[in-house]
């Protein structure tokens, strides 16, 4: 018996009962997510698009409701727990771009931005976006918002009562990096911290800048969610207001923190935060960022508003939330180069940011540097890594290498198509990372005039890297699907 053989005889294909229970349970969460804008769009007397927001939430009661129906396992695999995890992620930008081609967009660009939204990416092809309705602008800022803590996470806090089948919904590989590590008691605590870092975020742009309150509720909404949607094309530059610039900064900088964290420092004190592994590496990321932006930027600007546009882009880029205050197809290519390594890298594990993550680097570089000291060690010396006050195992470095080199795979694999298309290597690399890194920055290259086919690469870029990958690798590995299965449920 082959190797491939023998593994195939010890994996499972997911059970079809267990992925639609709490597939219909994730959409009747979606389905109550889904109210919020249809509230709007009757406030604002829409009652036409008002329409198609009324049939997605009655599809989703409607097939959800006896889904969710279904006894509950015992327990989920972890193939199962990914896939639900993936699902969610599809099927709430497929539904939701009926809405949105209610607002007159085309299906492929209705589904663009629908996509962009639930993954917090904040690319986008619509051009003269002051055109469109508030209940449109409103509807992308809150679909990142509910994207930027997880569908799959609101799901089991709101809905899910089994507590083994919510562990292992929230954390599918029971590993201390997920976004919330036990049941849905731990759901609910980053929920609350959330909620509080939105609702203080909003009352910031009303109380102490010039923005609307449209304005301040769909700018904090994208800011928490570090999703980067604007209601202005300039986005943040269409802001003639500092104030409204820093404070959606701030709130893009707490939101690329670990939401976790909050709650554990107001158990334990701010020494709890000192010792955070990332937090550091945040800060250092930005000021890297930051100081090559300046020097590449003071050419051409001012000495202050180089300063200005270096602090505020460094942290848009760091903190993958996508606003910009200039035009960034107009940096040069050590600016552009800077900003694709930073967005890459991402903020921390546990917060709604995107890229590789913080730790996951600093985990693989931890590795680099015992590996390196171990060859001057004698023998029997017995080197152990470790990250603050925290071993580090084979495992830890196993996932950080994963995600590092399938995170590579797919910018290169999406970069090629784009040189193929015949678009500019490096803006064309800008875009791929932008889009599998979930940041939204754009040099320019995405808009509704975009190749359809270019389209689709950035739509499975932006889903790919906000599920980490590995969850939509096995929703598309065909024995996720076509095997034998666990008998008893």
């Amino acid at each position: 018996m082959s190797q491939d053989e023998q593994f195939a005889t010890l994996t499972y294909a997911v059970r079809p009962r267990v992925v639609a229970k709490y597939t219909g349970q994730v959409g009747l969460a979606l389905g109550a997510l889904t109210l919020p804008p249809l509230l709007v769009t009757l406030f604002q007397r829409n009652l036409g698009l008002a329409w198609h927001y009324g049939v997605v939430i009655g599809i989703l009661a409607l097939v959800c409701i006896p889904a969710a129906r279904f006894r509950s396992p015992e327990r989920i695999q972890t193939n199962e727990a990914l896939v639900i995890t993936a699902l969610a992620f599809v099927l709430a930008p497929l539904l939701m771009t009926f809405p949105f081609m209610g607002s007159g967009l085309t299906f492929l660009d209705a589904l663009f931005e629908a996509v962009s939204g639930v993954t917090t990416t904040g690319l986008s092809t619509v051009h003269d976006i002051q055109s469109m309705s508030p209940s449109f602008l409103f509807a992308r800022a809150w679909m990142q918002w509910y994207g930027g803590l997880g569908i799959v996470v609101l799901s089991v806090a709101l809905l899910s009562g089994h507590a083994i089948a919510s562990r292992r919904l929230v954390d599918p590989e029971a590993a201390s990096e997920s976004l919330v590590s036990t049941t849905r008691t731990h759901a609910r605590r980053v929920l609350v911290v959330y909620l509080l870092l939105t609702t203080m975020g909003i009352a910031a742009l009303i109380l102490f800048s010039s923005a609307s309150p449209m304005d301040a509720i769909t700018h904090a909404l994208s800011a928490v969610s570090t999703g980067g949607f604007s209601t202005h094309r300039d986005s943040l530059a269409g802001f003639h207001d500092v104030r409204v610039t820093l404070i959606t900064s701030a709130l893009s900088l707490l939101g690329a923190i670990s939401l976790p964290l909050y709650y554990w420092t107001r158990l334990r004190g701010w020494r709890h935060a000192a010792g955070d592994p990332e937090l550091p590496a945040l800060f250092i990321g930005i000021a890297a960022v930051t100081g090559v932006l300046f020097w590449s930027l003071s050419t051409t600007l001012p000495a202050g508003d180089a300063a200005r546009n270096a602090v505020f882009l460094g942290i848009s880029a760091q903190t993958t939330t996508g606003f910009s205050t200039l035009d960034v197809g107009t940096l040069g290519a050590t600016a552009k180069l800077a900003l694709i390594l930073s967005m890459m890298v991402g903020g921390c594990l546990g917060s709604t940011a995107g890229g590789i993550k913080l730790l996951r680097l600093r985990i693989v570089l931890r590795f680099i540097g015992v590996s390196v000291r171990a060859t001057g060690a004698t023998a029997h010396a017995v080197v152990q890594p470790r990250l603050g006050d925290r071993p580090l195992s084979d495992e830890d470095l196993k996932r950080a290498l994963l995600m590092v080199v399938l995170f590579a795979m797919v910018v290169t694999a999406s970069w090629l198509v784009f040189l193929a298309a015949g678009q500019p290597p490096l803006d064309s690399l800008f875009e791929v990372v932008s889009a599998t890194g979930t940041v939204g920055l754009s040099t320019g290259i995405t808009s509704a005039s975009l190749n359809p086919l270019l389209k689709w690469v950035l739509c499975f870029d932006m889903l790919a890297g906000r599920v980490e990958i590995i969850a939509m690798l096995v929703l598309l590995y065909p024995r996720t699907w076509f095997g034998r299965r666990v008998t008893t449920v």
